[in-house]
């Protein structure tokens, strides 16, 4: 009997690692057509449209309504780098990444993809040398105010992928975060700029006695996980408190949590801990959660450090950055440990002398 090899062309190419550096630095430095042919497959809707069983370019054509042979240059390109494969007769069927870009799979990635590749980069990235040269973000520049104010008030397609993207990401490790922190002796719970509350909420499931707050924008928590709102499973035991916590967190609890948001720029990054060190009781845990760039397996959390530094002024900490941080707030850090692959937790307490 003879075996037909279907085994992608692109699979038997070299992994980047293994080209010549000539042709690694030609890789590299096209990079951005990789990022533009991801964000054009999801727009087009072709991880959805593509089933289980490999399907043709005219079969995916006539599904996602564009030109084959465009189609078919697309698809190759994103095959060389194993997003999608394609078969000795011409087929195109999913690969363990490009099923990542489906909207209906489980850790789905298509939001972050999204907002990754979303129009204001195309501006911001060409100007990363003017941010390396003076330290500062580029937003203001091209657009005239900060970069928040012009993503919710000209660019409100592009924010709402941003809180899209959040909330694939903030669900996506709330589970792990609920696992990880040990809540002995822990009653009050507050979550500093937890977006949504998918962490509050997994807690509060956790731990049945636990009662918990959630401070955010009066936006975002106005649009916080149903749980947690009037009428949801864990209301009862739920405060959502609107307010910026650069200017003032007026909570009192045992445990204040901090997770991914002091990558803005320093002075409000030295504002947020301040402000959580005021509103503490003496010996409340202060956990700050942060995705670290000398402790990342990934490219992908130095290029965002660079990303922040475009957009908002901000960083991705180090170790030594983060401690040195919370030290000059007036914490004592007492454990810094992993979460899981991408996260650290850093543990501290609220000195007597700390509170003013």
């Amino acid at each position: 009997m003879t075996t037909v090899d279907t085994t992608s062309a692109s699979a038997a190419q070299p992994s980047p690692a293994a080209l010549p550096p000539p042709m690694r630095l030609r890789e590299i430095v096209f990079g951005a057509a990789r990022a533009a042919s991801v964000r054009a497959a999801v727009r087009l809707r072709i991880p959805d449209a593509l089933g289980e069983r490999p399907a043709s370019i005219g079969e995916l054509a006539s599904a996602v309504d564009v030109e084959p042979d465009p189609l078919r240059r697309l698809l190759r390109s994103l095959a060389c780098c194993q997003i999608f494969a394609e078969s000795d007769d011409g087929r195109f069927r999913h690969t363990e990444m490009s099923r990542l870009l489906r909207e209906d799979t489980p850790g789905s990635l298509r939001n972050i993809a999204l907002w990754c590749t979303e129009p204001w980069t195309w501006d911001a990235w060409p100007l990363l040398d003017r941010a390396v040269r003076t330290g500062g973000c580029v937003a203001k520049e091209i657009y005239g105010k900060d970069f928040f104010a012009y993503l919710h008030e000209d660019a409100p397609e592009s924010a709402r992928v941003f809180d899209a993207a959040m909330t694939t990401s903030s669900r996506q490790s709330a589970a792990d975060v609920a696992a990880f922190l040990e809540l002995d002796g822990v009653k009050e719970v507050v979550d500093i700029g937890g977006g949504q509350g998918h962490v509050l909420a997994s807690l509060l499931e956790r731990h049945p006695a636990l009662h918990g707050a959630l401070l955010d924008l009066p936006q975002v928590v106005a649009n916080a996980d149903p749980r947690l709102r009037d009428g949801g499973a864990l209301a009862s035991r739920a405060t959502l408190v609107p307010g910026d916590c650069r200017r003032e967190v007026p909570v009192e609890a045992d445990l204040y949590i901090i997770k991914n948001i002091l990558e803005w720029d320093d002075e409000s990054t030295r504002r947020t801990l301040a402000n959580v060190v005021a509103a503490a009781r003496p010996g409340a845990r202060v956990v700050v959660i942060e995705n670290l760039v000398d402790n990342s397996l990934s490219s992908f959390t130095t290029a965002m450090d660079l990303f922040l530094l475009l957009n908002v002024g901000g960083r991705k900490h180090t170790e030594s950055s983060m401690v040195a941080r919370m030290t000059e707030a007036g914490l004592n850090v007492t454990d810094i440990r992993p979460v899981n692959g991408a996260l650290h937790a850093f543990d501290s307490t609220v000195p007597a002398r700390a509170r003013r």
